[in-house]
């Protein structure tokens, strides 16, 4: 308990300096490519048109949960969540090797790497938060006072992600393959929770399925931001999922600390 102490205290004392570490880091991957930041946002709104096409109008045509909503309205608060901590996964996953240098200075916290590629994601996000708003306002949806709540669940959404990355970013530089361990799992992972489709076509047949679904501690996540964006819902209205997401994500937090505090003096070696 005392490491954790002392690492929030470290954060909160280098505050500025893991911000422009993490503008850094946007800037370089970003701002510095061909297409600059364009390319930034290319790759999810092929994704979403993909999803509209196939499970929307054009295709399945898949009836959201929801009364009066186009089923791109339900879909973009499922899945932008979901690029944000699949991209601050796969970005974490690989910081120390991306960083080597800055890991074999004795000088430097190691822990502050995944906290700096966490909050360059978190700056990608924010653009695609404020694109969700457009699209709501071009649909015409009516305005909840629970919008101001996704910044609740998005910070949520980046301690899940933290949580594991430390675990991920550990392991990496021992098992090389680690990396493309988390980028399969993130592939199959975008169909564990009710993103593309509505739940009921499953707890219907059988409420187990349900019951598994709502254990994917990210199902908290994409409930939240459609009860934040289209029911005006609270989170303290979802109590015991709230209990149990923060359990779980406490415990993979300390899990992680611990596994990355145990490692860290062979990481120099393993690099």
């Amino acid at each position: 308990m005392s490491y954790v102490i002392s690492l929030v205290t470290e954060i909160v004392k280098k505050r500025k300096m893991i911000a422009d570490l993490a503008l850094a880091d946007f800037r370089k991957r970003f701002v510095g490519s061909y297409f600059g930041i364009v390319w930034m946002f290319l790759q999810p709104l092929v994704t979403v048109l993909i999803y509209w096409f196939i499970f929307g109008e054009y295709g399945m045509r898949t009836v959201p949960p929801i009364t009066n909503t186009v089923y791109v309205v339900w879909l973009v608060p499922g899945l932008v969540p979901w690029f944000f901590y699949s991209e601050a996964l796969n970005s974490i996953t690989g910081c120390l090797q991306e960083y080597s240098y800055l890991v074999k200075k004795v000088v430097f916290k190691v822990e502050m790497l995944p906290i700096i590629k966490l909050m360059s994601c978190l700056m990608v996000h924010c653009f695609f938060l404020l694109i969700m708003l457009a699209l709501y306002v071009a649909y015409r949806q009516p305005v909840f006072a629970t919008w101001i709540q996704i910044f609740y669940y998005t910070f949520a959404a980046a301690m899940l992600a933290l949580a594991f990355g430390f675990i991920t970013s550990a392991v990496n530089v021992f098992f090389k393959v680690m990396s493309n361990i988390v980028g399969i799992c993130l592939q199959f992972g975008i169909w564990m929770p009710p993103i593309m489709y509505d739940e009921t076509i499953f707890t219907d047949r059988s409420p187990v399925i349900g019951i598994i679904l709502k254990l994917n501690p990210f199902y908290y996540i994409v409930a939240g931001y459609r009860d934040s964006m289209l029911t005006g819902n609270w989170f303290w209205e979802r109590p015991t999922m709230t209990l149990y997401f923060w359990g779980v994500t406490v415990v993979v937090m300390l899990v992680g600390l611990r596994m990355f505090k145990r490692l860290r003096p062979h990481f120099s070696d393993g690099l």
